[in-house]
């Protein structure tokens, strides 16, 4: 059977041309993820193939971002430029979702430290630690990434995170880490790297509010079980 290209659909149906005629929200997912991968194969359309890829997943967007470069590619029709497409379009849309929720102009629980983070980290395969440094109104001033990869209390590097948070003027900071196994509880290291960080935040004046551990849908606050 012959296989019918995208260009030989009606104009209405090209998702190209149907978000210029009628605007992006009425684009399925399937057809996002055509745009960026621009062409499909000789078998399939690249709408086809898009919805072959996030069926693969259930259809789940959140799925879809936690798929490689190497995963995507796996596709027949996915090269190394297209994963790469389809890999940063969504890091974006991972890092705006960030920016909106870290606009919360005031830390007031564990809570709002949990919808900054988890978007950032909660998903990853790895474990990052952060950390948010605060004003003394509990504004964040600025997020940044101590260690990536996994860590302990002495690969931590505690006088860089303070030498930070002097430059900021912050007086107060929350570390953060995630978990990929998605258990909560906190390892002996993680209550160790907490007492370094506390103990040296006490010379300096500035204060430890939490150390959360996030996964991706839950998380455990040191300062809410009151093992700080």
């Amino acid at each position: 059977m012959e296989k019918i290209s995208i260009k030989s659909w009606a104009l209405d149906d090209r998702p190209r041309e149907k978000l210029m005629s009628k605007g992006k929200t009425v684009l399925s997912d399937a057809e996002l993820v055509a745009i960026l991968i621009g062409s499909g194969n000789r078998d399939e359309s690249a709408v086809a193939l898009a919805k072959r890829i996030l069926l693969s997943v259930n259809n789940d967007l959140n799925a879809l971002a936690k798929l490689s470069v190497e995963e995507l590619m796996k596709f027949k029709g996915i090269g190394e430029a297209k994963a790469i497409s389809v890999v940063t379009a969504l890091e974006f849309g991972k890092r705006r979702q960030f920016e909106e929720r870290a606009g919360v102009p005031k830390i007031k629980s564990s809570t709002d430290v949990a919808k900054i983070m988890q978007p950032l980290i909660g998903d990853l395969q790895y474990e990052e630690f952060w950390v948010l440094y605060l004003n003394n109104s509990n504004k964040v001033l600025a997020k940044h990434q101590l260690s990536k990869g996994g860590f302990t209390a002495t690969l931590v590097d505690v006088r860089l995170l303070y030498k930070r948070a002097l430059e900021l003027s912050a007086v107060g900071i929350i570390v953060c880490h995630n978990h990929p196994s998605e258990k909560l509880s906190p390892s002996k290291s993680d209550i160790e790297i907490t007492k370094k960080i506390k103990q040296a935040g006490v010379t300096l004046d500035i204060k430890l509010l939490d150390h959360l551990i996030v996964t991706e849908k839950a998380y455990f606050s040191f300062a809410d079980e009151g093992i700080l």
